[in-house]
């Protein structure tokens, strides 16, 4: 959890306390915007399932960018957010840098339904107690709007695993219809690393 996270959790929110830009956000962002478009459908996905407090956060975060009246985000709204809220330390070492994250939002804009999308971790969400609950609902979502027949070749592109892994692949995707399993789901969110040893099989 970061410190503008924390401010955010139900412990320790304060309406009159200033939430800072998180710098994660660029991060996540970043990395979501060179996503194939079956990661991006199944972070949105997972984003219509997210609570109030988490919610909360983003809303927060969102509003430090200054969304243009129509209620988007361009690559100019990081810049001078970041530039706005940078402390002094981070303008002489980190500001450079992670200008140079924004690249791949060069001619992009964003509503706030996906900078949700974008700006979440799956690995930070999997931490919370109604995890399982969370991304069940998800995976509803990705079932009507996301959800597509794909090999395990494709998926083991998808998710940079090399063939000998093909075996592991193959149990994540339906043999009935050739879509990924609900199992297959939280993987390819989280990745190889993911603890999802808790997650049953649907």
């Amino acid at each position: 959890m970061t410190a503008a996270q924390a401010l955010t959790h139900p412990w320790l929110r304060d309406g009159n306390r200033q939430v800072s830009l998180d710098v994660i956000i660029f991060k996540l962002v970043k990395a979501y915007v060179r996503a194939t478009p079956l990661k991006r459908a199944a972070l949105k996905s997972l984003s219509k399932a997210l609570t109030e407090d988490e919610l909360l956060y983003l809303k927060s975060q969102f509003r430090l960018l200054e969304p243009s009246k129509d209620g988007r985000i361009s690559m100019d709204n990081f810049r001078m957010a970041l530039l706005r809220n940078a402390t002094e330390s981070m303008k002489e070492s980190k500001v450079p840098d992670i200008l140079n994250m924004l690249e791949p939002l060069s001619g992009r804009r964003m509503d706030f339904e996906e900078f949700c999308a974008a700006a979440i971790s799956p690995y930070q969400l999997e931490a919370l107690e109604g995890w399982e609950q969370m991304a069940m609902k998800a995976f509803e979502y990705f079932e009507k709007e996301g959800n597509r027949n794909i090999t395990v070749e494709e998926l083991a592109q998808e998710m940079n695993l090399a063939s000998t892994a093909y075996s592991i692949v193959q149990e994540w995707i339906r043999p009935s219809d050739g879509k990924l399993s609900f199992l297959g789901y939280t993987k390819f969110l989280h990745g190889v690393t993911v603890r999802g040893s808790n997650i049953r099989r649907q």
